[in-house]
C-alpha cells in the first residue's frame, strides 16, 4: 500500500512562509495545529498501521524549493526500508528550466514536479497563478518534463478543468496526477454536479490520473455519506487503475486522523478496486 500525496517538514531546516504565518486562516482551515515539525517518524507510524509500506511526498510551499527537494532526498536516504519518492516544485515557465530540472534530477527520489494552477477561488485572485494555463512556456515546460520521463502533478479548480484539458492534451506523454479530486470547493447538490461535468473533460485524456486526497479541506465535516458521491464520480470516470489514494497529511489532520480518513476512503471504494487506488495506481503512476 502506497500513499500517494503527503508532506513532511522540519521547520528547522526548510523555511515555508505560508505555514508560519501567524493568524492567516487558508482555504484548508487555521493552520495552527500544524505549525510544528512533521517528520517521516510520526507520519510513518500512522500509515504503517493502516497497512501502509510507501509514500510519495508531494512539495509544499517551501520558500527555496531546492533546500526542500534536497532534505526529502535526505530524509529518503536515511530510511531505506521506506520508500519515498517525491514531487519537487519547478517553475515550468522559467527562463532556465532546464537547468533547473537537470538539478532535480540528480536527486534519486524525483519522480516528478508540482506546480500549482488553482487552490481556492479567494487565493487565485490575488496569486494569479490561473494564468499559467495560458502561458505558452507552461505547456513547453509539462512537454520537457514528459520528454524527461517525469510527471506532472495538477492542483486547480473545477471552473479551470476544460481549460487545463485543451492544455494536457497537447502534452500527451506527460503523466499527469490531478491532485485532491480536482478539488471541488462546492459542496452543494449543484456544485457536486457541475464539478463532475467538468471532470470528464480530465478523465477523457488516458494519461491523467486521479488522487482521491484532500477531501477534508474544503469540508471539515466532511464523512464517508458527504464525500460518496466524489469518490463515486472519480472511480467511475477514471477507473481504479487511474485513480490512487493519498492522505494529504498532515494538511487533512485538521479534519480527521489518520485511520479515521483511511477508513472512510475503504468503506468507500469497492474492495475489488482497494488493490489499485491503494497501492498498484500510484506503484505504477511513480514508477516504485
Amino acid at each position: 500500500m502506497i500513499d500517494a500525496h503527503h508532506h513532511l517538514w522540519d521547520l528547522s531546516a526548510v523555511h515555508y512562509p505560508w505555514l508560519m504565518e501567524t493568524g492567516a486562516v487558508r482555504f484548508f482551515g487555521d493552520p495552527t495545529p500544524i505549525q510544528r515539525d512533521y517528520l517521516l517518524d510520526e507520519f510513518r507510524a500512522d500509515a504503517a498501521a493502516q497497512g501502509f509500506s510507501a509514500s510519495v511526498h508531494i512539495q509544499v510551499g517551501a520558500a527555496d524549493p531546492w533546500a526542500e527537494a534536497a532534505w526529502v532526498q535526505s530524509v529518503a536516504d536515511q530510511a531505506p526500508d521506506w520508500p519515498l519518492v517525491q514531487v519537487a516544485f519547478c517553475d515550468l515557465t522559467a527562463p532556465d528550466l532546464g537547468h533547473r530540472l537537470d538539478r532535480l534530477q540528480t536527486l534519486p527520489s524525483l519522480r516528478g514536479v508540482r506546480q500549482i494552477v488553482g487552490r481556492a477561488p479567494e487565493e487565485d485572485m490575488a496569486s494569479g497563478t490561473n494564468a499559467l494555463l495560458d502561458d505558452p512556456r507552461f505547456l513547453a515546460g509539462l512537454k520537457e518534463l514528459g520528454a524527461r520521463g517525469l510527471s506532472f502533478d495538477l492542483q486547480l479548480l473545477p471552473e479551470l478543468m476544460e481549460q487545463a484539458a485543451r492544455v494536457l492534451e497537447r502534452a500527451p506523454e506527460t503523466p499527469v496526477a490531478l491532485c485532491h479530486a480536482g478539488s471541488p470547493h462546492d459542496r452543494t447538490e449543484g456544485g457536486i454536479k457541475s464539478w463532475a461535468g467538468s471532470l470528464l473533460s480530465l478523465s477523457a485524456l488516458p494519461h491523467v490520473s486521479c488522487k482521491l486526497s484532500g477531501l477534508g479541506m474544503f469540508d471539515h465535516g466532511w464523512t464517508a455519506d458527504s464525500a460518496r458521491p466524489i469518490v463515486h464520480a472519480c472511480l467511475t470516470q477514471f477507473g481504479p487503475a487511474r485513480c490512487m489514494f493519498g492522505s494529504n497529511f498532515p494538511v487533512d489532520s485538521l479534519s480527521s486522523g489518520y485511520a479515521e480518513l483511511v477508513s472512510r476512503h475503504r468503506s468507500l471504494i469497492p474492495v475489488e478496486m482497494q488493490a489499485d487506488v491503494f497501492g498498484r495506481t500510484a506503484q505504477h503512476f511513480y514508477r516504485f
